[in-house]
């Protein structure tokens, strides 16, 4: 038995939840940065380019996860962005 007839066959219950736990984690990396700079108010440090690119990146994931109707895509996503938006404001407000 394959690894893609498990999944099959355990139904997308399986495969949602596993996206809700990559999506809580991958959502959550952001936040002790952006915590770290509005206590310092510091972001000397950070790349503003990197971080347009990422917010890009993150509003086209969430197109696409309302395209397909994926919650766990339009969830991570949307409050990546917003995140992802915070920590740009923060840069160029503490330059």
């Amino acid at each position: 038995m394959g690894f893609a007839h498990k999944i099959e066959s355990s139904g997308m219950e399986n495969i949602e939840i596993m996206g809700l736990v990559a999506a809580v984690l991958t959502t959550y990396s952001i936040v002790p940065q952006v915590h770290k700079t509005w206590r310092n108010k510091s972001t000397k440090d950070i790349s503003l380019t990197m971080y347009l690119a990422m917010f890009l990146g993150v509003v086209l994931w969430l197109i696409y996860g309302i395209y397909h109707d994926s919650v766990p895509m339009i969830l991570a996503n949307f409050i990546t962005a917003v995140l992802l938006f915070i920590m740009i404001v923060l840069k160029l407000k503490y330059k």
